[in-house]
């Protein structure tokens, strides 16, 4: 899977040279970046992060990295907290150093659990926490706040198993309660196997407190930044396929049909000639990628030039301006976009090695908008000014932008024209035709 940059770290070379120039003590963290030592580690913390979950699905994912993330911090915690026991007294609290080592081996072994099943590592690391903990309230009693981890089981099974197992959800969290108050009733200190003094007491009911809090902290944090994250993907999609106002509408109101009468806009047809004998020549692979490399190029001048990009259907390109936000100056834009185009066409031929032409026709009036489908669905204009349109395309000649008389009548104070004859067009009758040569200095 792809590497990508992790929330928890990132770094900067300028800081390299602010460190030197400003002559200033800068703080770890900056020192930190300074050396690149950031990027060098967000590759392994992604890793690690996604150990196990790469067989399964986007949102199965999802859940197994908040899981794994959620393990590692369980296990660096634990082992610190054997290590303090260690120190303070290894004679004494021996049986709860092993006990904590042995909930390092376990979240260790979360990412490997994965490979059993999606739930797996979830249900094992939660009953081995829930064993390991009453264990180590029996030991210490419950001023040392041990029990207090088991809140943890009130919000993690929520990220950890998902929404689509409730009961299990469910029934994990009533665990958690029901432990933790069993722990607090059956062991007040005096009933302790372990006799500690009151501040080593305190000592491990803050270290206890501190553990709980990070680990709901970090596994809510994280998974809304997975989700914000597959949720800025899809906009990005959704803005891919459908005006920026309509998916708006769309995420306003999932349901509701969109489609709407636009009274002034404009729609052009673009087609390459001869492009089926061309793409018999160049072959699947070399044939995709030139119209790959054409269409992200009309891409751009879609952009630079503010119109809106409907659909391909095969070599043809179709292209709207006024939808689905009215402007007064949508003929002048597609206009534009069309010389664009012709010069657009001519250099990726060029580039490819490739003899092609297009022909453009464009026309302007009223048209119908709106999303059509529920599941491929797509945003699509109709109606007469399409027609005229298309017709225009492909009654014009190539390397030529032909338009009905209406549109040269409009435009012809900044651009200039060539007369094109009165042609038959079929279902439309006599149309008197002109040619767009180039716009006016």
């Amino acid at each position: 899977m792809p590497i990508t940059q992790s929330p928890f770290w990132s770094g900067s070379c300028e800081y390299q040279i602010e460190w030197h120039e400003k002559g200033r003590e800068l703080s770890i963290i900056d020192k930190i970046k300074a050396t690149g030592l950031a990027d060098r580690l967000a590759p392994t913390l992604e890793r690690l992060l996604a150990a196990g979950t790469s067989q399964y699905d986007a949102e199965t994912r999802r859940r197994l990295r908040v899981l794994n993330l959620v393990s590692y911090i369980i296990a660096v915690a634990t082992f610190i907290y054997a290590m303090q026991y260690m120190m303070i007294d290894a004679r004494l609290f021996a049986p709860v150093i092993y006990i904590n080592l042995g909930l390092v081996a376990v979240a260790l072994l979360v990412p490997v659990a994965h490979r059993i099943h999606e739930i797996a590592a979830g249900l094992w690391l939660a009953g081995c926490e829930c064993i390991a903990l009453f264990a180590l309230t029996h030991y210490l009693g419950r001023e040392a706040g041990i029990h207090v981890q088991y809140l943890v089981l009130a919000a993690a099974p929520f990220v950890i198993l998902g929404l689509k197992r409730l009961w299990l959800v469910a029934v994990v969290v009533l665990l958690g309660l029901i432990l933790h108050v069993v722990s607090w009733f059956s062991y007040p200190t005096k009933m302790a196997l372990l006799q500690v003094d009151q501040p080593t007491l305190d000592l491990l009911y803050v270290n206890a407190s501190i553990t709980t809090v990070l680990l709901i902290a970090a596994s809510v944090y994280y998974a809304y930044y997975l989700a914000g994250k597959a949720q800025q993907e899809v906009d990005r999609l959704l803005h891919n396929i459908l005006p920026a106002s309509i998916v708006e509408r769309l995420k306003e109101n999932p349901g509701e049909p969109i489609a709407n009468r636009v009274d002034e806009a404009s729609v052009m047809f673009i087609d390459l000639v001869g492009f089926t004998s061309l793409a018999a020549k160049l072959g699947p692979v070399r044939t995709v990628e030139f119209l790959g490399t054409l269409f992200n190029a009309l891409d751009e001048l879609v952009s630079v030039h503010g119109v809106e990009k409907i659909k391909t259907i095969g070599d043809a390109y179709m292209i709207a301006a006024g939808v689905p936000e009215a402007d007064a100056d949508h003929l002048s834009k597609i206009a534009r976009m069309a010389l664009a185009v012709q010069a657009c066409v001519e250099k990726s031929a060029i580039c490819a090695g490739v003899s092609i032409k297009c022909r453009i026709g464009f026309a302007q009036g009223c048209v119908m908008a709106g999303v059509i489908g529920t599941k491929k669905f797509s945003y699509d204009v109709w109606g007469q000014t399409v027609n005229v349109a298309s017709r225009m395309e492909s009654y014009g000649k190539p390397d030529a932008v032909m338009v009905p008389f209406d549109v040269k009548q409009k435009l012809q104070d900044a651009f200039i024209f060539e007369h094109a004859g009165i042609k038959q067009i079929k279902g439309e009758g006599e149309i008197d035709c002109w040619y767009l040569i180039c716009e006016k200095p």
